[in-house]
């Protein structure tokens, strides 16, 4: 299917349609350059808002957005569901599950999975959360063990079940167990009136001796005592040794006895295959120059989680957040127009427009530049920025909708088993999805 006979104007790719891609392809509306994007899914997630799918708070749709509705008013945009499998760029050419597709320019917007960092076995049994499927997946889990623990006889039986580690304190794992400590403060013996709150442990497990490690030491501290408050056991300074779905290990000596494991230790870029595998850095990244052009090209760029742009001021690339792809996103746009008319490029400014991670009810964590607050008003803002940044009117209307109800009833949300979830033995966990009982 080759594409670029039939355009008209230079043909722009864009494989990825997260934040940095729908950037990249909103900025080059109404110029003269025709856009094709390249998604696995038809639509975009809202990343930020999983772990609210995964608790049953919301529900998928609610954080999805259909990728041919966003663009249906830009006339020189097309979408096509697909999986590039490699980058030719001898032949300015991709090969993808729907055939060869040609390129004039390249836009790498693929994102990042989990990292597991090679150990097999935690790759095998603990729970990911990057994908609607993934978060689907981890709340049927949480929901069938509940069910479960219901019908054991002992305390010693329904341990492992009612136990949940997360591992990584950064945002994800932060957010993910102020919901989870939320769930056993106020609705487990609601839902479940066999369950005492008290037979619920939630664990935070982080090798750094810190929560919210890229935030201030103030948000930390603060983040540390709203979890530890709502009952979350906070381990830090522990690395995890193994896990083999019924016991996790730590290095020391430690062990908890659970059957919900859930991984936010890391992420690693999703990089198609072809390209020079000198360029790809830690954290599996594309090194990208200050135009965010892959090293050696110049016509591929690479934004967000997956590109590394190594300079004096980021010697590690730039932090993973949505801001980052949004930013360079509307920067490669920028790039390309400037290129196709000749004119010069400037590198490429971050603009940290801060952090803020919700820990529950009232309580949230904001680093916005030199200002930092906690608490009530934290929380406000964080619902606020979120609320805005979703996509679609209908979600931003669900979405309020059901905090509103949340934060009236203290019992939001359907906390339902539409399809059974079981874990299969496979060697990539990141590819498992929920099957039909």
């Amino acid at each position: 299917m080759d594409t670029k006979d039939k355009a008209k104007f230079p043909q722009v790719v864009i494989v990825g349609g997260g934040f940095g891609g729908l950037q990249v392809a909103s900025h080059l509306k109404d110029e003269p350059v025709e856009v094709l994007m390249l998604d696995k899914h038809n639509y975009h997630t809202f990343q930020p808002l999983l772990y609210q799918v995964a608790t049953g708070s919301l529900e998928a749709e609610s954080i999805a957005f259909s990728l041919r509705k966003n663009f249906a008013g830009q006339k020189n945009f097309r979408f096509n569901i697909a999986e590039v499998t490699k980058v030719n760029p001898e032949k300015n050419t991709i090969d993808t599950s729907i055939g060869e597709i040609a390129y004039d320019y390249l836009v790498i917007a693929t994102g990042s999975n989990t990292n597991f960092f090679g150990n097999k076995d935690i790759e095998k049994f603990a729970m990911p959360m990057k994908s609607i499927p993934e978060a689907l997946n981890l709340r049927y889990l949480i929901l069938q063990n509940l069910e479960e623990a219901t019908i054991k006889a002992t305390r010693e039986e329904k341990a492992p079940l009612l136990t949940f580690v997360l591992v990584g304190a950064g945002p994800t794992g932060v957010e993910l167990a102020g919901a989870l400590a939320e769930i056993r403060n106020h609705i487990l013996c609601k839902d479940y009136p066999e369950l005492k709150k008290e037979d619920m442990k939630v664990y935070l497990v982080d090798f750094l001796p810190k929560v919210l490690g890229p935030f201030s030491d103030e948000a930390s501290r603060k983040a540390y005592e709203f979890l530890t408050n709502m009952g979350v056991e906070v381990l830090l300074n522990v690395k995890v040794d193994s896990y083999d779905g019924d016991e996790i290990k730590f290095e020391g000596g430690k062990t908890i006895r659970t059957k919900n494991v859930i991984w936010s230790a890391g992420v690693m870029g999703e990089v198609p295959e072809g390209l020079n595998k000198d360029i790809i850095v830690r954290g599996n990244r594309i090194k990208v120059d200050d135009n965010c052009r892959v090293e050696g090209s110049k016509n591929i760029f690479a934004i967000g989680d997956v590109a590394a742009m190594i300079t004096r001021d980021t010697p590690k690339g730039h932090p993973g957040v949505a801001q980052v792809a949004i930013q360079m996103g509307k920067y490669v746009a920028q790039i390309i127009l400037q290129m196709l008319n000749g004119e010069q490029t400037k590198p490429f400014k971050y603009f940290d427009k801060g952090s803020l991670a919700t820990i529950g009810r009232n309580k949230a964590v904001a680093d916005l530049g030199k200002v930092k607050f906690q608490g009530f008003f934290a929380w406000l803002v964080w619902m606020f920025v979120h609320l805005i940044s979703l996509l679609g009117f209908r979600n931003k209307v669900i979405v309020f909708i059901n905090w509103i109800g949340s934060y009236i009833s203290f019992n939001g949300g359907n906390r339902l088993i539409i399809r059974q979830f079981r874990s299969e033995t496979l060697p990539d966990k990141t590819k498992q999805v929920s099957k039909p009982d």
